[in-house]
């Protein structure tokens, strides 16, 4: 049976994490949000099978959000449950695409009964117009992204492993949901951080454990692989798996079968793996970091996303398409004004597509409830930016110890200008320092 993925939206945290406690005692893998804005985040990185949603929440409330959903074209399940309700806002809520209503307190065995039949009655096969609405959502019309989708359209039908490249934030999961959405797959998508985890905490998630494999290690645990059989299994940040979890993911590839933690018996899988990364893993496999079989185990198909400063021509599409779903977090959704356009579109993006969305929320906060975000709602980084001879540009994906050290050298040494040149946190740069034996310590 395949494991289900709930998203519970509540502003109450002892009622969001009993109700998340009382789901995965029945299986369900679960997620948490407090509030609409954090949502629309999740839903964005994870495809889920069904929303357990607050009606009453700060900011933007429930009906708000699934408004939004439906206009996005996601015909995910929502129960929505309220400590204030009314037969009208039952109604209200119905009438606004909502598939069923619960009353605060909540009976465990009614709220469990409710999920149960309505995911039963969930589509279980992705429709033609699912995979178009996926495709569409991957925003863009220079030849260099016209060239990605017809690859997308390309090997979305087949049952070849999928290799996607680019920098961070040029929207590779994105990438990775429309090729799932195209493929006819019965199963979920899947998504899994490989650079989020810790080496033994990833195996873990990735095969599963059985109980007793190690200390907390109280009830058996499928393990991502088998909670996406019959699926897609998204794999991101494929370069900073470690050497243990990269022999694990060459047998899944080899002999379709995954081994849980502390178990001798392996378990069959039927999964497509699609794998991310913003490293040249060629570079990897020559300096010993990166097995070389696996390598070419993934590498069958690559996809490769350019930076946006590669495809500035995109941008007045992107601002428009993001502009729409930051409705549920900062409504009304603001126009934005062409001097405002033409300084998004001279700008770098070190952070490419995710940067500009962070930007446009921002600005469109800073607007107060205004129509238009103007030049001044901008940030000074955008409005001012750095000469381009002061600006640290890496070119496509690169070895990326060999990207720090250049960005440490252009920065004189200093962490927290490297950091800002690289567009990461400061505590990512020591991290990453670390691991490629840099010394993060060391005097500039």
């Amino acid at each position: 049976m395949t494991t289900t993925r709930i998203l519970v939206v509540d502003d109450d945290l002892a009622f969001r994490e009993s109700v998340a406690e009382l789901l995965a005692q029945d299986g369900h893998l679960v997620a948490t949000a407090e509030d609409a804005a954090a949502a629309v985040t999740a839903l964005d990185r994870q495809r889920f099978d069904l929303l357990l949603l607050d009606l009453h929440m700060p900011g933007p409330d429930g009906i708000t959000l699934t408004d939004l959903l439906r206009r996005r074209g996601e015909r995910i399940p929502v129960l929505m449950v309220s400590g204030f309700s009314t037969v009208d806002a039952a109604v209200r809520a119905l009438h606004h695409g909502v598939d069923d209503f619960l009353t605060k307190p909540v009976e465990p065995d009614d709220l469990c009964r409710r999920v149960a039949d309505l995911l039963a009655r969930r589509p279980r096969a992705p429709r033609q117009e699912d995979a178009g609405s996926e495709t569409a959502r991957i925003v863009g019309r220079s030849e260099v992204m016209r060239e990605v989708l017809e690859a997308v359209h390309a090997v979305a039908p087949t049952t070849a492993t999928v290799l996607v490249t680019g920098e961070t934030g040029t929207g590779k999961e994105l990438v990775a949901r429309a090729i799932h959405a195209g493929s006819g797959r019965r199963g979920p998508f899947v998504a899994a951080n490989c650079a989020a985890l810790a080496p033994g905490v990833l195996e873990s998630e990735l095969f599963g454990h059985v109980r007793g494999a190690f200390t907390g290690a109280v009830h058996d645990r499928p393990g991502l692989f088998r909670s996406a059989q019959g699926g897609t299994i998204f794999l991101d940040e494929i370069g900073d798996v470690d050497p243990n979890a990269q022999r694990g993911l060459l047998r899944v590839l080899q002999e379709r079968e995954v081994t849980p933690v502390g178990s001798a018996r392996a378990v069959a899988v039927d999964v497509r793996v699609i794998a991310a990364t913003n490293r040249d893993l060629r570079v990897q496999v020559e300096q010993g970091r990166f097995r070389d079989d696996l390598f070419y185990r993934l590498n069958v198909f690559p996809v490769h996303l350019p930076p946006l400063r590669d495809r500035r021509e995109d941008i007045p599409a992107l601002v428009e398409a993001l502009l729409e779903t930051l409705a549920a977090s900062v409504p009304p959704v603001p126009t934005i004004s062409p001097a405002a356009l033409r300084l998004l579109q001279s700008h770098d993006w070190p952070g490419n597509v995710r940067e500009l969305r962070a930007v446009l929320e921002a600005s469109a906060i800073r607007s107060t409830g205004g129509p238009r975000i103007d030049v001044q709602h901008l940030p000074p980084s955008v409005r001012a930016p750095r000469p381009p001879q002061d600006r640290y540009r890496p070119a496509g994906v690169v070895d990326e110890r060999t990207t720090i050290t250049e960005a440490l050298r252009a920065a004189g040494g200093v962490r927290a200008r490297a950091a800002d040149l690289l567009g990461m946190g400061r505590t990512t740069l020591w991290r990453k320092m670390k691991a490629y034996g840099l010394d993060p310590d060391a005097a500039p």
